[in-house]
């Protein structure tokens, strides 16, 4: 039992630092290191941070992460999906609030070629919010569709968190970017119905655009996105069709990438220094978290804390229902206070053989909880897509008119989280298909 407390109060140290803002990464690492130290002794704790960064790191699944993230890169710095919003407002901007309704389409696009809810966020926040404001709409609704869309990011493929979880978890990662497509068209169509149906009941919110462009402008405007269309085909498509694999999948993508800016003369080498760059600070921070994570792994193993919680919610006997909302109970709480990175990888070492357990789908569980992960992306306090609109607006917008504005969309995110559980087959369809 005395190993069980040790796992315990090694938990409520790590939960004591990140309330201190320290770096989740060093809060995981330091405190695990600690844990073993002192469970088995110095010399098999350093052994263990010696060679499991190694370890971890060297896995070729997880080389799809810096490829992911450099075709992300190479997409923005090569201006590849500057066309994205623009085409989305030329087809939906008859509909009542077609801007708005164009940056969720608009960011639904851009999530293909990302992986980051905040990239998404303020990519899309810059070109539409000041779109959305010279045509008279309310702030809150200006500011509010942008950051919720931007959940969308690490929703549909390809995903940062998806792989991840999909290593940890040791689950086809394909799989879970097919999955992700569902939920991730369910959650958009829902966006676009709180804006629609707001844009009806109140339409000094969202003015309609007085003139539609013509079919020539629509038709110029679609021909523009020919990049993204092409990386969608050769990504998903590859996957789908089972061409290869997610890890290939990576590399295929940013290499088709960087030859389509090439192609079109827009990928100046400075853009490609900072693509390179920015790749590396992003992975580098990631796998730091990643290698707590791990670690945090062996601590609970050895202590026996794991297995001791996961037999505590076993022993309750509850059904499948009651224990996915206890589930999404703890995820709200840590997304309103965490990154999602890291409420993902402090969580899922002890859910992983509760899930087991009970039966449910890891490629389904993977996906409805990303989906969880993101709604905390826009939650107070610290809903970091309300943040990083906030740092687009300035002074032009309050956090405290930016939560408001994501209030109802945090109600169509209750809606889908209710349809994944009680239809499953929203995210399971798709893989399906690919056995």
């Amino acid at each position: 039992m005395e190993r069980e407390i040790v796992g315990l109060i090694g938990l409520g140290l790590m939960l004591g630092l990140l309330v201190l803002r320290v770096h989740i990464g060093i809060a995981l690492i330091s405190v695990s290191f600690g844990g073993i130290y002192y469970l088995i002794g110095p010399r098999p704790a350093f052994g263990m941070l010696s060679t499991l960064p190694y370890d971890f790191t060297a896995s070729w699944t997880l080389s799809s992460v810096p490829m992911f993230l450099l075709m992300g890169y190479v997409c923005y710095y090569a201006g590849l999906t500057r066309g994205l919003f623009q085409v989305a407002k030329s087809w939906l901007a008859w509909l009542p609030g077609g801007l708005a309704v164009a940056t969720i389409w608009g960011s639904a696009g851009f999530a293909a070629v990302t992986g980051s809810s905040i990239a998404c966020a303020a990519a899309m926040g810059r070109i539409a919010i000041p779109e959305m404001q010279r045509a008279g709409y309310d702030m809150r609704l200006a500011t509010g569709s942008v950051a919720a869309a931007g959940t969308l990011g690490a929703l549909i493929p390809p995903s940062i968190l998806l792989i991840l979880f999909g290593v940890f978890a040791e689950v086809p990662i394909a799989k879970l970017f097919i999955g992700g497509i569902g939920a991730g068209l369910v959650t958009a169509i829902l966006y676009m119905a709180v804006v629609v149906g707001l844009a009806l009941v109140r339409p000094h919110m969202a003015p309609r655009l007085k003139e539609l462009p013509p079919m020539e402008d629509r038709m110029r405007d679609l021909r523009e996105t020919w990049p993204i269309l092409v990386l969608l085909v050769v990504v998903i498509g590859g996957m789908f069709g089972g061409f290869f694999t997610a890890t290939e999948a990576g590399a295929v993508g940013a290499l088709a990438a960087i030859l389509i800016a090439l192609t079109k003369g827009s990928l100046s080498r400075e853009g490609l220094w900072d693509s390179l760059k920015e790749t590396l600070l992003t992975t580098s921070s990631l796998f730091l978290i990643a290698i707590g994570a791990t670690l945090l792994t062996r601590f609970l193993t050895l202590s026996g804390t794991g297995h001791m919680i996961a037999d505590a919610i076993i022993a309750m006997q509850a059904n499948t229902l009651i224990l996915l909302l206890g589930i999404s109970a703890i995820y709200l709480v840590l997304g309103m206070f965490l990154d999602p990175l890291g409420a993902m990888l402090l969580t899922v070492p002890v859910l992983l053989p509760i899930l087991d357990d009970a039966g449910i789908s890891l490629i389904w569980f993977g996906v409805f909880l990303v989906k969880f992960l993101e709604i905390g992306m826009i939650t107070p306090p610290i809903g970091m897509n309300v943040f990083v609109i906030k740092g687009v607006v300035g002074s032009e917008a309050s956090l405290t008119t930016i939560f408001r504005g994501i209030f109802l969309f945090l109600a169509a995110d209750a809606i889908a989280v209710t349809l994944f559980i009680a239809f499953p087959q929203i995210i399971l369809f798709l893989p399906g298909l690919m056995e």
